[in-house]
């Protein structure tokens, strides 16, 4: 069957081992050096172990690969304790897999595994690493707003399309000299301001580090911007969850494979939009 799985980049794997610790399913293993999945069975495709790659050597695609067996994944956790299966647990439960954590509390339910159920409610970071996914409520508290209040509309900032990186031509004329912003997909819906405070003046391209395919081309589109199109500065922009940093390492790896010393500028939003960190790298 086809469905989405993870892919290893064994060039870039430097062997560190923090997806393995990652991946509460069992499917990677450190082998020579270099990270495996060491069965299709175990993966679920649902990507925590990307936010723990330091390197950026884990990426998502779409491919034939066995079905996914919460069956096995349990009969291979379980050994490991309650810490463990709550994490996988909770995996299931943020990204809305119910019928997986269905099987999964069905299978600790019949083999009389001691586990405490009210664990699997309480409301903490997840322990799987993908903060991400985890739902939550940003509405503001319902404040009467006076017509002196009310916003006007205001003008897109936007300078250029297309805007995804994949559809992005680094030796665009537009692109020649130019500031560059860029933002996580997510950030545009996170910051109110997004066009006033982070994209006035800039041109923009957009990509998710955990849903994109083909990593090395976003690499090497950053690395022709800042050697052929000659851009200024590079802003990165991206969320506080753990797989947005794969942008950020992208745009570290072209500069660091570039011939010119392009200045980055590292932004960091809270799911709420708010400016978490602001740094040059």
């Amino acid at each position: 069957m086809k469905r989405t799985i993870i892919k290893i980049d064994e060039a870039r794997c430097n062997g560190c081992g923090d997806c393995v610790t990652g991946c509460h399913e069992g499917a990677l293993q450190l082998i020579n050096g270099k990270a495996v999945m060491v069965s299709e069975l175990y993966c679920d495709g649902l990507g925590a172990c990307i936010g723990e790659c330091p390197v950026g050597a884990i990426t998502l695609e779409e491919r034939e690969a066995k079905p996914y067996s919460e069956l096995a994944v349990m009969e291979r956790i379980a050994p490991k304790g309650e810490a463990v299966i709550l994490a996988h647990l909770k995996h299931l439960r943020e990204h809305g897999e119910k019928e997986l954590l269905r099987q999964g509390l069905e299978y600790i339910k019949s083999n009389n595994i001691d586990f405490d159920m009210e664990k699997l409610n309480e409301e903490k970071p997840l322990a799987c690493g993908c903060p991400g996914s985890m739902q939550r409520d940003l509405r503001r508290s319902n404040e009467p707003v006076s017509s002196a209040n009310l916003v006007q509309e205001q003008p897109s900032e936007l300078r250029q399309f297309p805007v995804q990186l994949h559809l992005l031509n680094p030796s665009a004329p537009f692109m020649h000299g130019a500031d560059v912003l860029l933002a996580a997909d997510c950030t545009a819906f996170a910051a109110g301001s997004f066009h006033n405070k982070f994209l006035k003046g800039k041109m923009l391209a957009i990509a998710c580090p955990k849903l994109d395919s083909n990593a090395q081309s976003y690499v090497d589109k950053l690395t022709a911007m800042m050697d052929d199109a000659k851009i200024n500065t590079l802003t990165v922009l991206i969320m506080e969850v753990p797989c947005c940093g794969g942008l950020m390492r992208m745009a570290q790896m072209a500069r660091e494979q570039a011939q010119r010393n392009v200045p980055v500028k590292v932004i960091m939003l809270s799911v709420q939009g708010d400016v978490v960190s602001e740094e040059w790298i």
